[in-house]
């Protein structure tokens, strides 16, 4: 793997044979667990302006027709969350020469603000070839991470690293996007719109933050011998010194749409044939199932409706494990948005599907079949993913894995997929597999929970809309079987044999740091938090991860002991996660020792008005919550404040002052408690039921009734105080 310096170029085929798709992730980390961005992408013809605005990807436009494009949304990292963007550089259409690759923040926030901002770029079988950190981003609201661009018929890698004060709105118009807004035209001078740049440089944006690039591997000064070194400038700013292009970020859900509307094209665009007019955000309305439950014909409730997939006659393992391969490659290739959203991940093109089960393929003297093979077409060229899958606690068999990827390799497939109820922990496979080195043709291992094809099913039928009826049906048919009793499919349902032995030490004191057992526990916790992320995910149709604490480079391994040996001492397991729109992150913990559940959430005090007021006003949102809600109040300097049961605030909310009128607050702490279950396993009384059902409560009784995302208080030097 590559380390890039700010400035320096690289060429794909030098790094891989395997290029023609290539996935970059741009990641960063949040020290409050609350900062975020969004990821942009450009394509720029020689004029080093888009096209028209349909080659502005953002997120209200993430996939291209052709496939060349599609943002794949955000994943958990190590150190933080990754936004993955995958490239079928073959798609490209051939007068596009340079992809820039941006991300932009909003509400004034600035990437000086993250941590570990970084790139990374990995080969269509999932090897990393490089990375490049920003170390740099100081007041940067949009960053430039780099660009792929095209040299004597080669794609090639530049680490850029700079970055606008002006945000996405300066990134996209310095590029030819057009902003409508009528705000920014009133704002921007006159003279802007005359004064265009003819400088040669790749970057001639004056809102540019001065940076000294690093020479290249070209020659000082310039990249590839003959495009200079991006040059620096001002930023254009308003009299109330903010940027004068407002920032098209849109309102969170449900509030329509963001800034970046359909608008005609500008007059140099051209007209291509075959490219619409508008920006992609206007394509035709997707369909949805209806939220009202429909009227059945039904005479009594013991007749059940028909369905396309029937689980109940199942009786073993095999076939449950037949019947779930056949049920989902089936509705993946009828499906076209199903089956991309789950194949985009694992460097798949986008292009035509067919799915197969039982597929004999020869290895040695015995045969092997794989329960599934999915292939995909695109100009003539397949991609092919070999397929494993199991049901209810079935494990896979590393031997049966390692058959199938060495198949795999002498075939010249692109992956093998193993699908099963379990849950993959960040660097920690499922199954051992040797890599054979002296081999050209790699082949990636990628691995999808049932709870996951769930969890996106959801989104697309109840949330983001199919393209048409029948693929509704045919998504919620899938989802029905998935979640059927016998079905088999229902995601991470045991904490494993380590679970009553750690809690019998832990309630007897004889749980000693060191014990492999609690490290067991830590992933099964792990394995759990993933999986509340995405049901609650795709009830909301909103983004639910994982808070990440672990620094750039920490081996996770390292941090789950580290999280085992706290649990022998204080026996608890702890997690957060965030949710889109919400004011702060939900927390989670579970007491061993006591056997309660505490989820909760930290809200910042408002910016204005004052503590009595705040006090009465989050008491009056939160009149219908659960009377034995726990409120706290937080002080700055001060380990605990007051606090008090919903039921005993709603008459008196000024028990949430603190005594001391000079107090300063910081904010207010919202919590429920209840008892969690006993067992390991899936039942109604398990340990993974009850976390599950308290973090969906606590959600749709306590954080519903909140403002969403609110930026956190910074008290003025004379701050508001109690009295």
């Amino acid at each position: 793997m590559r380390e890039m310096i700010k400035g320096s170029n690289v060429s794909l085929a030098a790094l891989s044979e395997n290029t023609d798709a290539v996935i970059v992730s741009l990641g960063w980390a949040s020290p409050t667990g609350e900062g975020d961005a969004d990821v942009s992408v450009l394509l720029l013809g020689a004029n080093g302006k888009v096209r028209d605005d349909g080659d502005f990807y953002f997120y209200n436009n993430p996939v291209a027709a052709d496939g060349s494009v599609q943002l794949l949304g955000k994943t958990p990292a190590v150190d933080g969350n990754e936004d993955r963007i995958g490239f079928d550089l073959t798609a490209v259409p051939s007068e596009v020469e340079r992809i820039v690759l941006a991300a932009s923040r909003y509400d004034g926030a600035c990437f000086g603000e993250l941590e570990r901002v970084r790139l990374a770029l990995a080969d269509g079988g999932g090897e990393e070839l490089l990375r490049f950190a920003i170390d740099d981003a100081d007041t940067m609201s949009a960053i430039i991470f780099g660009e792929l661009y095209r040299r004597a018929e080669e794609w090639k890698f530049r680490a850029v690293g700079q970055g606008y004060a002006s945000g996405l709105a300066g990134l996209a118009t310095d590029f030819g996007v057009d902003v409508d807004d009528d705000a920014a035209a009133e704002h921007v001078p006159d003279e802007a719109a005359e004064d265009t740049p003819t400088d040669p440089d790749p970057y001639p944006n004056p809102s540019l933050n001065p940076t000294e690039a690093a020479p290249s591997a070209d020659g000082p000064g310039r990249q590839d011998g003959g495009d200079p070194v991006p040059r620096n400038g001002g930023v254009p700013v308003g009299q109330d010194g903010l940027p004068s292009v407002p920032s098209p970020r849109p309102a969170p859900r449900p509030a329509p749409a963001p800034a970046l509307a359909a608008a005609p094209l500008r007059p140099d665009a051209g007209d291509r044939p075959g490219r619409a007019a508008a920006r992609p955000r206007t394509a035709k309305k997707k369909i949805t199932l209806p939220k009202a439950a429909r009227r059945t014909l039904a005479e009594n409730e013991s007749w059940r409706d028909a369905r396309l997939f029937p689980a109940s006659a199942l009786k073993s393992d095999r076939e449950r494990e037949t019947r779930a391969t056949s049920v989902l490659l089936s509705v993946m290739a009828q499906v076209p948005e199903f089956g991309r959203r789950l194949t985009a991940a694992f460097g798949a093109p986008a292009g035509r599907m067919e799915t197969f089960t039982e597929v004999t393929l020869p290895h040695g003297d015995s045969p092997r079949r794989p329960d599934g093979v999915i292939r995909v077409e695109r100009a003539g060229k397949l991609w092919t993913a070999l397929v494993e899958t199991k049901t209810n606690g079935s494990a896979l068999r590393a031997e049966q894995v390692q058959a199938y990827m060495d198949i795999a390799a002498r075939r010249g497939y692109e992956a093998v997929i193993t699908l099963s109820n379990d849950v993959a922990l960040e660097g920690s496979p499922l199954v051992e597999v040797k890599i054979d080195k002296r081999r050209k043709h790699k082949v990636a291992l990628w691995h999808l929970s049932w709870a996951e094809v769930a969890h996106q099913a959801q989104l697309l039928i109840r949330h983001e809309g199919v393209g048409n009826g029948a693929h509704a049906w045919l998504l919620q048919e899938l989802l029905h079987y998935l979640r059927h009793e016998n079905s088999g499919c229902h995601g991470f349902q045991n904490m494993g044999p380590a679970w009553v032995p750690v809690r019998n030490g832990i309630d007897d004191e004889t749980l000693c740091q060191g014990d492999p057992r609690a490290l067991e526990v830590v992933e099964s916790w792990e394995r759990l938090v993933r999986q509340v992320c995405l049901r609650l995910g795709g009830e909301l149709g909103q983004k639910v991860l994982p808070v990440q604490r672990a620094r750039r480079g920490v081996d996770p391994n390292a941090l789950r002991g580290r999280l085992a040996d706290r649990l022998c001492l204080d026996g608890r397991l702890q997690s957060e996660l965030r949710i889109e729109g919400t004011p702060g992150v939900l927390a989670i913990s579970a007491d061993l020792r006591t056997g309660k559940l505490r989820t909760s959430i930290e809200i910042p005090a408002p910016e204005q008005g004052q503590p009595l007021s705040w006090a009465k006003r989050l008491v009056r949102r939160l009149d219908e919550a659960p009377a034995d809600l726990h409120v706290e109040t937080l002080v700055e300097g001060e380990a605990a404040g007051r606090r008090g049961t919903l039921e005993r605030l709603r008459p008196e909310p000024a028990d949430l002052l603190p005594k001391d009128p000079a107090s300063r607050i910081a904010g207010f702490r919202l919590s429920l408690l209840k008892g969690m279950g006993s067992t390991r396993g899936n039942a109604e009384s398990s340990f993974i039921r009850s976390v599950d059902d308290a973090a969906h409560r606590f959600y749709s009784t306590v954080v519903v009734h909140l403002d969403g995302t609110t930026p956190r208080r910074t008290p003025a030097k004379d701050g508001a105080r109690t009295g």
